[in-house]
């Protein structure tokens, strides 16, 4: 029997060596190739585009900033400038009085990024006679096949001065592409950003110029812009009609409080009609007229409205037309480096090489611990790697290097987990026959005698077998661990089930350890019952458990306190420390939460703003300790004024503001304002003097005045100010 196990150990080790010698000379190449092979055929049936175009926009994200291009300056048809006019489309008048003011200052060119194929009076007569005198003038038409969905050039504009401003979108909606030419039949069609940058070009002598003879690319400048052709980089099957180039768009380096891009230059319509413009930012510029106004919608997205957190930002369309024509010019002028992509044949070996290289780190280690920190460092270069070469204009194939990386080194992994799990396998087998259990295991008889115990169970205990069999417990054990064993084994004679138990349990050397004992009955085929024990040593969990009990009572404690903590910061945070009324950021959320309130279940709310008169002059006469004391007394008299519902906040300084939810009608408001202000001008003594005070009320109510909340917060701040104006102490409504 030793002998027939003896063989088929060596057997197993045999074979198993046989496969190692086999597979070591080819076994990394032919991981490789077949992850390879298969990240390739993925790649090629579009299965990684969206994360290729993903890994694309942050390294946009990434890049270092870039100074302001200030060749450039957008007139920005903004949300101010369109309440100023009344209307849109814009008047032809209007637009015409623009670009008068705008040729005054000499812009080297004017992009009109706006549709102006059908006459808007008044005023179209007088936009047209600009148009004959602005030979440095660009406007915009839509091309598309279908003659329905085209937008025509302006009116009596030379064809010469228009420009196409069709946008190339990628399935996730973004534009990372730039269209500068488009043949429709036999006809030959320039973009808008094209035109103006040639424009623009013209006085520093650049003109278009053939890449090489034999090769129709755009040359301009420094630059030789390569065309777009449907799988390059990350593409499959892109729509590559005309002649696109890749856009590398640059990174503001500057940022709005809303977080929207200012690379830019930028003034607003109104500004320009009303001469309020540095006329450095027009003077040999490019000046693009175009829409911010969100109320229009002319956004898109591109690679930098991609967020880690929180929802993209879209750019304006001017603002796309702007970073089109400064990639154009930078690029011709300062060299500016193109986004370009390598030929399929060396994408596929850069794919290759990082799937060899992970099979190869593996199989060679063969350890997973000692493998991360190789892997890790791997993956850390090939995306420094990327991200240098992208900074210098190369787009390489970073999302399939890192898959194929990634899936080699777990392929291998797999692969000698399984070469060591079979090994294990034979070793298990020798070592079943020698001692086929290794938990401590002793088999005792209805006399509560030992009479079967495994080496386990003899070490364990620290006696030997010789020494133990056809003894009880008691007779090694001290007496009140015998009672329990005893209790236990009686248990299990008793019911003839098995039974586990939690017991205390002291060796030979004294040590005393916490066991878990599982006691199961057995019968042989005379009858002879034996009872069969087998044990585990639980101490160590024994001793974490209870400094997990302890840990989490103190966690429990820690956490009521910061609670408290917490409790008394939101209140802090939510609320005025002088008056105790809530704060400004209270009342916003209040405000937003009660218009959403007041629209679904079809109610009013009245928002009033506060200003308190001559508050300064009590501060400047009586000290500020008084003007605080004055303060806390009027924030009372509000409350008293208000229903339980409504909501008093202080602003800050002497502005108050309050929120009316569910009035039944308008008027109801003005009763609210007339008893505050009733209230507030009854005499007030601080300290022995004697005062008085009155308000300015101001007063809007959704949905009447509007239903937008900060159109109501503008409202209402704007009657309040109206009602100081016209005397003080009294309300106006919006």
């Amino acid at each position: 029997m030793s002998k027939q196990i003896g063989k088929r150990f060596v057997g197993l080790m045999l074979q198993l060596n046989l496969k190692q010698q086999l597979g070591r000379k080819h076994r990394e190449l032919v991981v490789a190739c077949s992850v390879a092979v298969c990240i390739v055929v993925l790649r090629s049936v579009g299965m990684l585009q969206s994360l290729e175009l993903a890994g694309l926009d942050q390294f946009f994200r990434l890049r270092p900033n870039e100074q302001p291009d200030d060749r450039i300056t957008i007139v920005a048809i903004d949300e101010d400038s369109l309440r100023r006019i009344g209307s849109w489309p814009i008047p032809d008048g209007v637009i015409a009085e623009l670009l008068k003011k705008l040729q005054v200052n000499q812009p080297r060119a004017i992009g009109l990024d706006i549709y102006r194929d059908l006459a808007v009076n008044p005023g179209h007569q007088a936009l047209v006679d600009i148009y004959g005198s602005m030979p440095n003038l660009i406007g915009i038409e839509l091309l598309t096949q279908n003659k329905n969905t085209r937008v025509l050039p302006p009116l009596q504009l030379n064809p010469k001065q228009v420009g196409f401003n069709n946008v190339l979108y990628d399935p996730d909606g973004k534009v990372r592409r730039n269209l500068l030419y488009l043949h429709i039949g036999e006809q030959h069609y320039e973009s808008f950003a094209l035109k103006l940058a040639l424009l623009y070009l013209q006085s520093e002598d650049i003109t278009p110029q053939k890449a090489a003879k034999d090769l129709d690319y755009l040359r301009l400048g420094k630059a030789v812009f390569m065309p777009f052709r449907v799988n390059d980089g990350g593409y499959v099957r892109a729509d590559d009609k005309g002649y696109q180039i890749l856009a590398n768009f640059p990174k503001p380096s500057c940022y709005k409080a809303s977080g929207e891009f200012c690379s830019y230059r930028q003034i607003s319509m109104s500004d320009v009609l009303d001469g309020k413009f540095p006329i450095s930012w027009i003077r040999d510029r490019i000046v693009l007229i175009g829409s911010t106004a969100t109320s229009l919608q002319d956004f898109v997205f591109i690679p930098h409205s991609s967020q880690m957190l929180g929802a993209a930002k879209p750019v304006a369309g001017i603002e796309l037309q702007a970073y089109f024509i400064s990639e154009l010019i930078s690029s011709a002028i300062e060299g500016r480096p193109l986004l370009k992509v390598w030929p399929k044949f060396w994408e596929c070996l850069w794919i290759f090489v990082w799937s060899y290289l992970g099979s190869a780190i593996i199989w060679r280690i063969k350890s997973f611990s000692k493998s991360i920190p190789k892997v890790l460092l791997s993956l850390l270069i090939l995306f420094l790697g990327s991200y240098v070469a992208f900074l210098y204009g190369w787009w390489l194939p970073l999302i399939p290097g890192m898959l194929t990386f990634s899936s080699a080194s777990m392929w291998m992994l797999f692969h000698i987990a399984y070469m060591q799990e079979e090994l294990k396998r034979s070793k298990e087998f020798l070592h079943q026959v020698i001692n086929s259990i290794p938990d401590p295991i002793f088999v005792k008889n209805e006399k509560h005698q030992w009479i079967v115990l495994n080496e386990a169970y003899c070490q364990f205990i620290g006696y030997p077998d010789s020494l133990l069999l056809e003894k009880s417990y008691y007779e090694f054990f001290p007496r009140h661990e015998a009672d329990v064993f005893r209790q236990q084994d009686n248990l299990v004679f008793l019911t003839q089930r098995p039974q586990e138990n939690e017991e205390e349990f002291t060796d030979a050397t004294g040590k005393t350890h916490l066991i878990a004992t599982k006691r199961s009955l057995h019968k042989d085929a005379a009858g002879n019952f034996f009872l069969v024990g087998v044990i585990r040593d639980i101490t160590q969990r024994k001793l974490m458990e209870d400094e997990l009990r302890r840990t989490a009572a103190e966690l429990f404690r820690s956490n009521t306190e910061l609670k408290l903590k917490e409790d008394h910061l939101r209140y802090l945070a939510y609320h005025d420390p002088l008056t105790g009324l809530s704060n400004r950021k209270f009342f916003v959320e209040q405000l937003h939460e009660s218009l959403h309130w007041s629209q679904k279940n079809n109610l009013l709310l009245g928002l009033l703003f506060i200003d308190l008169d001559g508050f300064k002059q009590i501060n400047d006469t009586l000290g500020h300790d008084m003007g605080d004391r004055l303060l806390v007394i009027v924030a009372q008299r509000l409350s008293n004024c208000l229903r339980g519902s409504d909501t008093v906040s202080r602003l800050g300084g002497d502005e108050f503001t309050v929120i009316l939810r569910a009035i039944p009608d308008v008027q109801v408001a003005a009763r609210v304002a007339e008893k505050i202000l009733a209230s507030l001008t009854e005499p007030i003594v601080l300290s022995g003097y004697t005062t008085k005070i009155s308000a300015s009320i101001g007063i809007s109510v959704y949905p009447v005045n509007s239903e937008d909340m900060e159109i109501l917060i503008k409202q209402a701040d704007a009657a309040m100010y109206r009602a100081k104006h016209l005397g003080k102490n009294r309300y106006e409504l919006t």
